[in-house]
């Protein structure tokens, strides 16, 4: 089965342009405008970030006390390419331990510093995460499809990937140790790129192949 394949079948993609201007406020194409920059901002900056040290440059956190609920309800609007009305930001949000999430599509949000840890994120679609510093320890992410997200520097300890979807997925300076890849279906450079990560070991290096 070819990637683009498989991402077909696990991804419902929403043209935002399709959205009906003619019934649609002005402001909220506004917002919608100023999601998808900041996405295109997450999706392309990376790369040129990491030989120079430099950190994107983020909004101030969102003053919504309710904000971190938001995790359980997801985007509504161009969920897989990381475009909605407002920007899900979940930074420095705790979660309790078996929190679920699952089923919910966290396209394009904020995590840094996100305590997760041990929540239920199965079949969740999280394109164009921006999740570095986070805690993902013992998260389950069984069936998940993971696109374009960052979790640099994150502890990921015991995560559990099992027949997830992974592609241009950043995992640098995070510890994966006794991470689960059983049946994942991950890019062939995400693959050299984890298998270079120290913490990767033993059952983990099997399961993605690493040689």
């Amino acid at each position: 089965m070819s990637m683009v394949f498989a991402l077909s079948r696990a991804v419902s993609v929403t043209d935002a342009r399709k959205v009906d201007r003619a019934r649609t406020p002005r402001t909220t194409f506004d917002r919608v405008a100023a999601a998808s920059a900041l996405a295109f901002a997450l999706s392309t900056a990376q790369p040129a970030f990491a030989d120079s040290g430099d950190k994107i440059r983020l909004p101030p956190i969102d003053t919504d006390p309710n904000r971190c609920e938001r995790a359980f309800v997801g985007n509504t609007i161009g969920q897989a390419n990381a475009v909605s009305d407002k920007v899900l930001d979940l930074r420095k949000c705790e979660y309790k331990s078996g929190a679920d999430m699952s089923g919910k599509t966290l396209s394009g949000a904020l995590m840094v510093n996100t305590n997760a840890k041990g929540a239920n994120m199965r079949e969740t679609v999280m394109s164009k995460v921006y999740a570095p510093d986070a805690d993902f320890s013992g998260v389950d992410f069984t069936n998940a499809v993971i696109d374009r997200a960052t979790f640099d520097g994150s502890d990921m300890i015991g995560t559990n990937f099992t027949n997830a979807v992974i592609t241009g997925v950043s995992f640098e300076g995070a510890n994966l140790k006794d991470a689960t890849f059983e049946d994942a279906l991950v890019g062939k450079e995400d693959v050299k790129r984890l298998c270079l990560n120290p913490t990767v070991q033993d059952e983990t290096r099997m399961q993605l192949g690493c040689r």
